[in-house]
């Protein structure tokens, strides 16, 4: 997609490596401060803006990547999924503001979505933060169990995987 809502052809989706890690730190850092709700305890707590990469070194972190018109790539949203008992985690889904509402965050679900079910697993669930919560709908994700985080509260949901 394009920043215009458009089909754009450079547009790709991978698994991310080590070397994503400043893009994805980039893309991190943008989107958790684009939240007015949240902004001012990330700011106060700066060490919560630090993206680890936990899911790098397993292959679990998945991107979406904007060729510019120079060739470079630039990674615009990413997702990392764990899976356990059977079923899926969205850990992470962070997508640079530039990029809202273009598709890219449903892309990054559909994309956990159909690896899913490849593996045969039929649940993806994920702790939302609550300003998400229409796009978590939108997706298709049920429930909503109030849950503690570092942020405050998020919603517990889950999408079932067909």
């Amino acid at each position: 997609m394009t920043m215009s809502g458009a089909v754009d052809p450079v547009t790709t989706i991978r698994t991310a490596v080590v070397a994503d890690l400043p893009q994805l730190e980039r893309v991190f850092r943008a989107a958790s401060l684009s939240n007015p709700a949240d902004a001012p305890l990330l700011l106060v707590h700066p060490e919560l803006l630090d993206f680890l990469g936990e899911g790098l070194a397993e292959g679990r972190t998945r991107l979406v990547e904007h060729r510019t018109v120079d060739g470079a790539g630039e990674v615009v949203g990413f997702a990392t999924v764990m899976v356990t008992d059977g079923a899926g985690e969205l850990e992470d889904l962070f997508v640079d503001p530039r990029w809202h509402r273009c598709g890219v965050a449903r892309r990054l679900v559909d994309d956990a979505v159909e690896a899913l079910r490849r593996s045969g697993r039929h649940r993806l669930s994920v702790v939302g933060n609550p300003q998400a919560l229409p796009f978590y709908r939108a997706v298709g994700f049920i429930g909503g169990d109030v849950v503690a985080t570092d942020f405050g509260v998020g919603l517990r949901m889950h999408l079932a995987v067909y």
